[in-house]
Order: C-alpha cells, then sequence, then structure tokens
C-alpha cells in the first residue's frame, strides 16, 4: 500500500528518474493482442511469454462501480454479449466469453476485472501502462475508483505508469496523488501539448507513431520526457524514430521487437 507521502504535495515531484520507471523498449499492447484476445489474462501471459516486460492495458468503468479491463464502448466486438459497456453489470460480465471471437483456443476466456489483471501482472513481474478509457462523463468517478484499487493492490509505482487520452482524468490523478507516473496520449500532437504535460508534471508522451514528426519528437526528448509511440507491428516503420529519441514501442506482437532484447 502506498503511504501518504507526496499527496497533494505539488512541490514534491519536479522530476522522477525516467530510467528507473521505463525500463524497456518493448510493451504489449492490450496485453498482446496479435497473440491472444486483447485485454485478457491470456493475452498478458501471451505477451509475457514472447518476451515483453511491459503491456499496456485498458481500464473500464461499468455499473454498480464494477473495474474491468476492456477497450470498447460496447460488449459486441470483442465478447458474445451485446449492449453498452458502461451500463453492464459486473456479475453479467463475468458470464461472457471474451476469448471465442479470437479463437477457438480461447473459448471461454474471460474480461477481467483490474483485480484480476494486477494480480496476474504482478506475478509475472511485468510493468504496467494502464490506460484510463476516455469517456469523460466518468472521469470523476473512474478516477479515484482506480487510484484507489492500485493503492491497495499494486505493490511497485516505479513499475507502474497511468495514460490516458482524456486530460481531466490525467489532471485529477495528479490532484489526488501527485506521486504517479502520468502518460498523455495522443493521435495528433496539439499545440499545447507541453502546457498539458506541464500541468500534470508528466512522465512521458504517447502517441500515434504514423502521425509523429521528426521536429515534434525531438521537441519532446528536448523538453525531458519518455516517447512512446503506438501501435506498431512492423520494425521497419518504426526504424526512424528510434533515432528521432522515441524510448518504447507500444506493440500488438512483441516477438516482432524480440530483437531490441537479444
Amino acid at each position: 500500500m502506498q503511504n501518504d507521502k507526496g499527496l497533494n504535495d505539488k512541490g514534491s515531484n519536479d522530476h522522477v528518474s525516467k530510467d528507473r520507471v521505463l525500463n524497456t523498449k518493448v510493451m504489449g499492447h492490450r496485453g498482446a493482442a496479435l497473440l491472444a484476445p486483447e485485454n485478457t489474462l491470456a493475452s498478458i501471459r501471451a505477451a509475457a511469454d514472447a518476451g515483453a516486460t511491459w503491456v499496456e492495458i485498458d481500464v473500464y468503468l461499468i455499473a454498480e462501480g464494477g473495474l474491468v479491463i476492456f477497450h470498447d464502448d460496447t460488449l459486441d466486438r470483442c465478447t458474445n454479449g451485446t449492449g453498452v459497456t458502461r451500463d453492464a453489470r459486473p456479475a453479467d460480465v463475468a458470464e461472457l466469453d471474451a476469448g471465442s471471437w479470437f479463437s477457438a483456443d480461447f473459448a471461454g476466456e474471460k474480461v477481467p476485472t483490474l483485480l484480476d489483471a494486477l494480480e496476474c501482472i504482478q506475478s509475472l513481474n511485468l510493468g504496467l501502462n494502464l490506460e484510463i478509457k476516455h469517456d469523460g462523463a466518468d472521469v470523476e468517478n473512474i478516477v479515484p475508483t482506480v487510484l484507489a484499487m492500485l493503492r491497495d493492490h499494486w505493490e511497485d509505482n516505479d513499475n507502474l505508469m497511468i495514460s490516458s487520452f482524456n486530460h481531466a482524468a490525467l489532471q485529477l490523478c495528479y490532484d489526488i496523488d501527485v506521486d504517479r507516473h502520468l502518460a498523455q496520449l495522443y493521435e495528433d500532437i496539439p499545440e499545447d501539448w507541453q502546457a498539458q504535460l506541464e500541468g500534470i508534471k508528466a512522465y512521458s508522451l504517447n502517441c500515434d507513431y504514423s502521425r509523429l514528426t521528426q521536429s515534434q519528437a525531438q521537441a519532446v526528448k528536448a523538453a525531458g520526457y519518455k516517447l512512446l509511440c503506438y501501435t506498431a507491428n512492423d520494425p521497419r516503420k518504426v526504424e526512424s524514430h528510434w533515432a528521432w529519441g522515441m524510448d518504447a514501442v507500444i506493440t500488438d506482437d512483441p516477438t516482432k521487437f524480440a530483437f531490441l532484447s537479444a
């Protein structure tokens, strides 16, 4: 359990040791989304088996305050259920098949709760990039609930990154606990990116590799932030990005980047 040191103390966390936190060049996306059904425990294990030492997964707030590992706003694509994800009851989600859509080999795979995922990831000694899904209406509900779960069930803060496309969600994370390592997600990097990152004392900027320019990458690095790029599944397409200063790649198939840890 995290102690209260640093909570609401805005001056205590000007700079973290960035090299101490992100100790990998390869991060599995939604576990390993090309190797097993995304955002399942099977996918997390597949990432570890493929050599990844960090995984990215999505946390979603559903009915009754439930927290599950899921990406979409509806249940239809990745389960045998239907309907709006946020309206689903935990007891009903627990009965869904989240594996058969991917392959019969994964029939019966469940939608994990956040607690399930935290326990699995720590048992595999993996780092975690936890993305808070960005439904604006849920920010004030999901953020405190997620942080409370992490406080009680995640041991190593230096092996954890919290990311979101929703800047308000990251701002609330920072307001509640300044010691968390926050990552602002962008598709297209806006002109005011640096002000946004400074406002939450961000750890990293995570962006779409295909939309990133060399000048943007160099500006991010010059400002002192880590730079992570998603979702790259062909090493040739990000060859130049390493020279630009990219620190890590987020990929659906960590085996494609095994040469980086060889």
